[in-house]
């Protein structure tokens, strides 16, 4: 699930994180079906159209917010606000474990300066969720 951590940063990449968490939220839709997702969610059902097929160019475009709202629907999940709350939790938390800053996450990963990873992290600016496996599993990798 999305708010698991990274048992091994070593054995995965962002790519294989990010497709990880597409199927496991496909697995959410399939089980209560799109009809069902899009209602109790309020996630686009074309988006969830696209993670029911786990088509992993979906996580570009699904927002850390909507990926916990599927996500809370598991029975075992806590409630979607906890997981985003969580997941932010474990990126600050895992950036001071890292004696990491923005600017040197935003030097290391493509597409981000300092002051949008900043603004992802406190959750002032939104996550996709492949920013968010890319992220997770930079700042995972770091953490030794």
């Amino acid at each position: 699930m999305i708010y698991d951590d990274i048992e091994d940063p070593d054995a995965t990449s962002p790519a294989e994180l990010r497709e990880e968490y597409v199927a496991d939220l496909a697995a959410i839709v399939e089980a209560y079906g799109v009809e069902s997702v899009a209602e109790e969610t309020g996630v686009d059902r074309e988006t969830l159209e696209s993670l029911a097929e786990e088509e992993t160019g979906v996580a570009d475009e699904l927002t850390l917010e909507d990926a916990a709202a599927v996500s809370a629907l598991d029975d075992d999940a806590p409630p979607a606000d906890a997981i985003v709350a969580e997941v932010r939790d474990t990126l600050l938390l895992g950036m001071t474990t890292a004696v990491l800053d923005v600017d040197t996450i935003a030097a290391e990963i493509d597409d981000l300066d300092g002051k949008q990873v900043h603004q992802k992290v406190e959750g002032r600016s939104p996550m996709t969720l492949a920013e968010y496996a890319t992220l997770n599993h930079f700042i995972a990798s770091r953490q030794r």
